[in-house]
């Protein structure tokens, strides 16, 4: 294959047991439900998802809820998916809920080489729980430690062979965070392009971040 552009079989084969899955979108908006087939092909469990939420019952990233592949989801709610919720109340899942925009920077910190940052959202409460308090300049600070995966699913607009990838509206939500915060990072996009067909102030992801793209 050129470049980075990868057949499904070839990603199919990435994915196995136990592994941290990092999940781009926003309630089903800008999923990469290629990508989701795949981990759905290989047969993984007992996977650790850690996306934004978890969509809709059997919908986008939901159908990992619905086919029983997650063990742990770490995000900021789970409301939309009613089939989460009963996981939940029976005990099949575990589930870390984190303040939306703390969820976003520890994956940013993540991707960044960062340890985590400080916060100031869910002092006093049970979110603190199990974490480092620090004082810093006379004030008082939560530690969120950073987020990472083992392997990113990234849903993109466009990518050229060398992984550049732009995004389209809204779809961007988590997708450039969640390129840069796991171990191997993997795109679909709706438009494969030429090398010189991204203008180079339009790439949000650089192709550096990105090892594979999935081609039909």
């Amino acid at each position: 294959m050129s470049g980075k552009y990868r057949t499904k079989d070839e990603i199919v084969s990435l994915f196995h047991d136990g592994q941290t899955i990092v999940v781009g979108g926003f309630a089903n908006h800008g999923v990469p439900n290629a990508l989701i087939d795949c981990v759905l092909d290989s047969g993984a469990r007992h996977l650790t998802l850690l996306s934004n939420d978890t969509g809709d019952a059997d919908l986008t990233v939901g159908r990992l809820i619905h086919n029983g592949r997650v063990d742990r989801f770490i995000g900021s709610h789970i409301g939309m998916n009613s089939e989460t919720v009963a996981a939940v109340e029976e005990g099949k899942i575990d589930v870390t809920l984190i303040p939306q925009g703390s969820l976003a920077e520890r994956i940013r910190c993540g991707g960044s080489g960062l340890g985590g940052v400080l916060t100031k959202t869910g002092l006093g409460t049970i979110a603190e729980n199990g974490k480092q308090i620090l004082e810093v300049n006379g004030e008082t600070w939560l530690l969120e430690p950073a987020l990472r995966g083992d392997i990113a699913l990234v849903r993109a607009r466009t990518a050229d062979p060398y992984g550049n990838l732009t995004y389209r509206g809204t779809s961007r939500n988590f997708n450039p965070l969640v390129a840069k915060a796991a171990d191997i990072t993997v795109a679909e996009a709706d438009h494969l392009v030429e090398l010189d067909e991204i203008e180079p102030d339009r790439v949000v992801t650089p192709g550096v971040f990105v090892d594979m793209i999935l081609v039909a």
